[in-house]
């Protein structure tokens, strides 16, 4: 009989649940949204807020309290094992919820799975870090019209306009030649044709 014992199972044994909440967690802090099951959504949504509890209390400490930031820190890494994350959590999700007491997730519900008919759902942190992305993207831009423009310089062939000239004196002078064989051909033509004309005439004579 499992009377008051609130742990829900989810089909597992203990140490199977516990690390798929530890990988879960850590994937949830790096892309700060996840998408899972409704039942694994509300245990994730627990463990990731009282991590961040956890990490907001390093937020006050002053240098003489070392012990306390670095026992917070080894909390939190009991769940969390990659270093990048736990560095991430304390440094930029934890300042973010610095005035908020509690509710720093929330969850979607998606509707049900084809297949197994499984509740989904999508789990995310309430406040994201726009201006911090905006300020990297134009920081990227500027540096990539910075490094364009000498690019530009680089690869400005030698000038064009002494070949253009040529070859328009070239055409010039072909079409001069090609005008007197023109007119030759021409008067040629006019000749031939009042040549039969005066025969006309003097046969009617």
């Amino acid at each position: 009989m499992r009377h008051r014992n609130s742990v829900k199972q989810l089909g597992r044994t203990h140490a199977h649940r516990k690390a798929m909440f530890n990988n879960m967690v850590t994937s949830f802090f790096k892309h700060e949204r996840i998408t899972t099951t409704k039942e694994k959504g509300k245990i994730l949504k627990k463990i990731s807020e009282r991590l961040i509890t956890r990490a907001k209390k390093n937020i006050g400490l002053s240098a003489k309290e070392e012990g306390r930031r670095l026992h917070n820190k080894r909390e939190v890494m009991k769940v969390i094992n990659d270093r990048d994350i736990v560095k991430k959590l304390f440094e930029d999700i934890a300042p973010r919820f610095k005035d908020r007491n509690g509710g720093y997730t929330r969850i979607y519900l998606l509707g049900r799975r084809p297949g197994d008919a499984a509740e989904m759902s999508i789990v995310e942190l309430v406040e994201k870090a726009v201006v911090e992305k905006k300020a990297e993207d134009a920081e990227k831009g500027g540096a990539k019209e910075k490094k364009a423009k000498p690019a530009k310089a680089k690869k400005e062939p030698a000038p064009k306009e002494p070949k253009k000239e040529v070859k328009k004196e070239a055409k010039k002078e072909e079409a001069a030649k090609e005008e007197p064989k023109k007119e030759k051909t021409r008067e040629k033509s006019k000749e031939k044709k009042s040549k039969p004309a005066k025969a006309k005439k003097k046969d009617n004579k």
